[in-house]
């Protein structure tokens, strides 16, 4: 069996402002209608012997990707919740210990949610060389073959070939990690042709990755059973217990194991990769227009030439660019030539330094029952666009600070107010005032849209005290 693991953390701040803290890339559709986090998933489709997906993201991704997963009809394992992040050496001690909880010892196959890979059917036959491997005890790592100089990656440099195990593709030994070269170095390495890029994708038996994690970082190994130990299930998900995950050290697998062991190989692949960390890399792997240009959404051009234009809300029109990068959303615009897109970082640090909402989260705030879209705020009142999926509940709440005027636009609404339930139309509205408990369900087949009008001395969201909750949040709004 292979147990595929999908490691959906990060942030991605390289793809701001499409990319936020709370809404990461894995999250978005960048490339096709799927996200990637999806396309990661339908990429295993047709995979001899794999198994339901293992995911392991950040508790606030929780709903987002259980979402996701339905919208594709996948049904995972188990999606793990991760209450910090440690990197990717704690991650797979937990889908280890937990894949050997169940008496198996499945072949792990790790995958970061966030790749692009064009070449779907060469990608599946590397894995497949690569299960073979991994049966044999060893640990595979899947290396890039480069097309180009990239200062952006780290690389690995080739070492001599292993006997074959059965698959059609030859592992080589690993003689080296290397870090992330200068472009001098990077030419000379894509020259060589000894080297390839640390893809971050990775093979082996659960009990082998096990036993190496236990050899050379036993304090990760222990702090990950204790937070599986004191863990607890929570509706479709298995939360790692806080204090005991906060405990353990964070450290890269590639540092804790791959660089020490001596059961470490590489599978080089050719399979059209890429990891979409800058929106250079989405211009490389976009369909162009007869100027070179990719363009996404409202966009009008006159004399534009390699570039891309992204429009989420409002119109873009350029006039005279070249080799630009402009990405608009509803409350951001980013502006860079293409040979400065590595910098979007810096601007983002900054940001977060002046502790701007931006960096964390859009204008639209997803929840497990739909979406809430920030219309206008202002002094004392807010305007909200709400949608609500079929069979979507709110939580029974109530406010102290802020009242709340609902607006049913689309739909039908079943609205409870204290004792009185009633039944909303289109172009039905109702009131509810402070310390009122109330709740919104959507009954309908289709998708509930309404207006709510927010006022009242203070409306931030900590101003609500949740009495029921079907979803299993905290009183507070996680």
């Amino acid at each position: 069996m292979i147990l595929p693991v999908i490691l959906a953390g990060g942030s991605g701040t390289r793809l701001w402002p499409l990319s936020r803290a709370l809404y990461p890339k894995q999250l978005i559709s960048l490339v096709d209608r799927h996200t990637m986090l999806q396309n990661t998933i339908l990429r295993l489709g047709g995979l001899d012997g794999a198994g339901h997906p293992v995911v392991i993201c950040n508790d606030e991704y929780r709903f987002m990707v259980a979402e996701q997963l339905r919208q594709i009809d996948i049904k995972a394992d188990s999606i793990i919740l991760e209450p910090v992040g440690r990197n990717t050496a704690p991650a797979l001690a937990v889908a280890a210990i937990r894949a050997m909880k169940t008496g198996d010892d499945p072949v792990l196959l790790i995958l970061p949610a966030d790749h692009h890979i064009e070449l779907t059917a060469e990608f599946q036959g590397v894995i497949k060389s690569g299960h073979a491997y991994a049966q044999s005890g060893r640990m595979i790592t899947f290396g890039i073959v480069p097309d180009k100089p990239e200062t952006g990656y780290g690389y690995i440099k080739m070492g001599d070939p292993l006997p074959p195990a059965g698959g059609d593709a030859t592992a080589v030994c690993i003689a080296a990690f290397v870090e992330k070269p200068d472009l001098a170095t990077a030419r000379r390495y894509v020259a060589s042709k000894d080297y390839c890029w640390n893809s971050g994708m990775f093979m082996f038996k659960a009990s082998q990755v096990l036993k190496e994690l236990e050899r050379f970082v036993p304090d990760i190994v222990a702090a990950c059973r204790e937070a599986i130990d004191r863990g607890k299930s929570d509706l479709d998900f298995f939360r790692l217990d806080k204090a005991a995950f906060a405990v353990c050290p964070s450290d890269s697998i590639d540092y804790a194991v791959m660089e020490k062991t001596d059961s470490g190989a590489m599978l080089p692949m050719a399979a059209g990769w890429n990891d979409l960390g800058s929106w250079e890399a989405l211009w490389q792997v976009g369909e162009k227009d007869d100027l070179d240009n990719v363009v996404k959404g409202d966009v009008v051009l006159h004399d534009v030439g390699d570039s891309y234009l992204h429009a989420e809300h409002r119109l873009i029109a350029a006039v005279g660019l070249k080799d630009h990068i402009v990405v608009e959303t509803s409350d951001a615009v980013m502006i860079s030539p293409r040979d400065r897109v590595q910098d979007v970082k810096g601007l983002v640090d900054q940001l977060k330094s002046q502790n701007r909402e931006e960096t964390r989260t859009h204008k639209r705030v997803y929840r497990p029952w739909g979406t809430v879209d920030q219309l206008v705020a202002g002094n004392r009142f807010q305007v909200n666009r709400i949608t609500v999926k079929p069979g979507g509940v709110l939580s029974l709440q109530k406010h102290f600070n802020r009242s709340e005027h609902w607006i049913v636009v689309r739909g039908s609404a079943q609205v409870t107010k204290a004792d009185e339930r009633l039944l909303l139309k289109e172009d039905s509205s109702t009131y509810i005032s402070a310390g009122i408990a109330h709740r919104l369900e959507n009954p309908g087949k289709i998708p509930l849209e309404l207006i709510e009008v927010q006022t009242g001395g203070y409306i931030g969201e900590d101003d609500i005290t949740r009495l029921e909750d079907i979803y299993g949040r905290h009183r507070q709004e996680e």
